[in-house]
């Protein structure tokens, strides 16, 4: 069958299960346009779930939580760097990121150092107040809960969503993961409530498992975390997701002085200072179960 059969005017030929199907990531891809452009993402600004596409929002969520499903994650806590404040919505691709948070990106345009543990953005006080200039970020491809076989979506969250102790029940990224891990569970195994925590100033996102996965969910998360738009959502910035092409322009930082032994402990630092607060006790994984087999 000739190409130009294939496709004649008023003469579809495909089999009838070719027929309907949407345009694959791989499809999309090879079909070059604005770079990593058209994936899909959850912003949080504003303590209000955005549906982005495009760089553009599309939707809004404004309760307090939302139910998804983790289906991936990068491995590695992120680093990006923007000079001054950063304006979500900006056309302007970061000029400095890590992904790995050991080394600037290959593709980055105006990398700061030679490694992340030595750049003078990573000091304490770089950025506005006390923080650093360069911030930590993690990314996840996530599923909605009510669209489990519709699309992947980026959810990349801050350092305050990521660290910490558990605090009166509420659970940052990692704390979360742990709680599960702990008792057996794979946090791509359970349905997650992310929920804005009322008492942070900026936004913050705390987690909790609602249920189990049914066995056709699980085989749809699985099968959808090692899906193409699922790698490029915990690989590619914000910035390459919403398909920003320019780099703002800055001058290029010096490696922190070597002399100052502090930098690399401060580098390794994980969680941002918190005021330590009593524990809640976690439930038992017996008592989630029962929790769940109840509802």
């Amino acid at each position: 069958m000739s190409e130009m059969t294939l496709f004649s005017k008023g003469g579809n030929t495909l089999p009838a299960h070719l027929k309907n199907l949407q345009l694959d990531a791989t499809t999309k891809a090879l079909m070059g346009g604005s770079g990593n452009g058209g994936g899909k993402r959850i912003s949080i600004r504003g303590n209000v779930f955005r549906m982005m596409g495009d760089g553009k929002e599309i939707a809004q969520n404004e309760d307090r939580a939302m139910n998804i499903i983790i289906a991936a994650a990068n491995a590695n806590v992120s680093r990006t760097f923007y000079a001054g404040t950063y304006q979500e919505g900006q056309a302007m691709a970061p000029p400095c990121w890590s992904n790995d948070g050991v080394a600037p990106d290959i593709k980055a345009e105006q990398p700061q150092a030679s490694k992340c543990a030595s750049c003078a953005q990573n000091i304490k006080g770089s950025g506005q107040g006390d923080s650093r200039a360069c911030r930590f970020s993690q990314r996840l491809a996530v599923l909605l809960e009510n669209d489990i076989r519709g699309d992947i979506y980026q959810l990349t969250l801050p350092a305050q969503s990521i660290f910490g102790a558990t605090e009166n029940g509420k659970m940052p990224l990692q704390s979360y993961a742990k709680f599960l891990g702990s008792h057996g569970l794979p946090v791509t195994a359970v349905v997650t409530e992310m929920r804005f925590d009322t008492a942070s100033a900026t936004p913050r996102l705390t987690f909790k498992a609602v249920r189990p996965l049914n066995e056709e969910e699980l085989a749809m998360t699985q099968e959808k975390g090692q899906s193409t738009e699922a790698k490029l959502a915990i690989a590619a910035t914000t910035a390459q997701m919403d398909g920003a092409t320019k780099t703002e322009f800055i001058r290029p930082a010096v490696e922190a002085p070597k002399a100052e032994p502090k930098v690399e402990a401060e580098a390794v630092e994980t969680a941002e200072p918190t005021k330590r607060t009593k524990k809640a006790a976690p439930k038992d994984v017996a008592d989630i179960l029962d929790d769940w087999a109840e509802e």
